[in-house]
């Protein structure tokens, strides 16, 4: 099924010339289902370049998806035009009174700074407070994910000696990870990131378990009990090119930065790198759609973060019987009303 976007968004014309189906409103109006809402607050500051690459992934699924994207409204974007950002962009005060199936948060460049300097910090709480009430599942990338810890765990995020940079090699340690179910026993990831977080603190934190993680970049992933919550520390997201891209930006700039590792074909940078996360990013997000927001998320979005609904005033004896109960989960997706008592009417 295809991912519905504004229809004269940038990401569109590249996503049609790599054969995603990109649906138009009115088509998307005549199908009798109802599609799954997302939104995607774009931190990053090549704004078009991220939309396209997270599109791509979310598009490549069976699920209808509708994507809706968010900007700071405390932060002027410097490197996208305005005019993009006024035409496909929409503040949180506009969305503030809506509910979504999943909410993706992209890094940002601002690791070095403590999370409270950062200029757009309140605004971003109060929507990391938001998401646990509007949203079914929120899936947070890199930068936010440290972020988000820090807001919902208070874990900490410690500067690297160095940046971390490259593409690493990555094991499922949850097994019974169904985030991670058809990934090969290990799997190839991007980082770069200037900072990280410590597992004890992580172990520490009770309601979260760490899903894979690696001997070199340390943890990828981590997920609350039930995946409202999903933290991912890599950029499975990024093109073939976003690492040179990167790298050849801060080399130019006369800033110190080393060649990422095992990226370039024999770590030669003159020779073009090629994509070696490209088919397990997709099965991550195919996985996210499918487990964590499709199969949780109520048909009626009025629900998401409330209870049962009023004509539901009891939960059945037999909770798999309840529309609301996720086999995967083995929990009821909403807050479950008390079971009458035997003989009570």
């Amino acid at each position: 099924m295809p991912i519905k976007i504004p229809n004269n968004l940038p990401a569109r014309k590249m996503l049609e010339s790599e054969n995603i189906f990109v649906m138009h409103q009115t088509r998307a109006n005549t199908q009798q289902i109802r599609p799954l809402r997302l939104l995607l607050l774009n931190l990053m500051p090549t704004k078009i370049t991220t939309e396209t690459q997270l599109a791509r992934l979310l598009g490549n699924t069976p699920l209808q998806v509708e994507l809706e994207l968010l900007m700071m409204k405390s932060h002027v974007s410097k490197n996208t035009p305005e005019e993009h950002m006024l035409a496909f962009y929409k503040t949180f005060d506009e969305v503030r009174e809506q509910n979504f199936d999943g909410l993706v948060i992209t890094g940002a460049p601002v690791e070095k700074l403590e999370f409270e300097q950062v200029e757009y910090w309140e605004e971003l709480c109060e929507i990391f407070a938001w998401s646990k009430t509007h949203v079914t599942s929120t899936f947070h990338i890199c930068w936010a994910a440290q972020a988000a810890l820090y807001y919902h765990y208070g874990i900490k995020k410690y500067p690297l000696e160095k940046k971390l940079f490259g593409v690493f090699r990555h094991q499922v340690t949850h097994k019974n990870s169904i985030l991670f179910r058809g990934f090969d026993d290990t799997f190839l990831v991007p980082h770069s990131r200037h900072t990280t977080i410590r597992k004890e603190e992580v172990l520490a934190a009770k309601g979260l378990k760490i899903l894979a993680e690696s001997d070199e970049a340390g943890i990828y992933a981590i997920s609350t009990d039930g995946g409202t919550q999903i933290f991912i520390t890599g950029h499975s997201e990024y093109d073939a090119d976003t690492l040179d891209r990167e790298y050849r930006r801060d080399r130019d700039a006369g800033l110190p930065i080393e060649i990422p590792r095992n990226y370039y074909p024999d770590d030669d940078d003159t020779k073009a790198p090629m994509s070696t996360w490209r088919s397990s990013a997709h099965m991550l997000y195919s996985n996210w759609l499918n487990y964590f927001v499709y199969q949780i998320t109520p048909y009626d979005l009025a629900l998401i973060g409330g209870t049962c609904p009023p004509n539901t005033p009891t939960c059945p004896e037999d909770e798999e019987q309840c529309p609301y109960f996720s086999a995967d989960m083995r929990q009821c997706t909403l807050e479950k009303q008390p079971k009458k008592a035997p003989g009570k009417a």
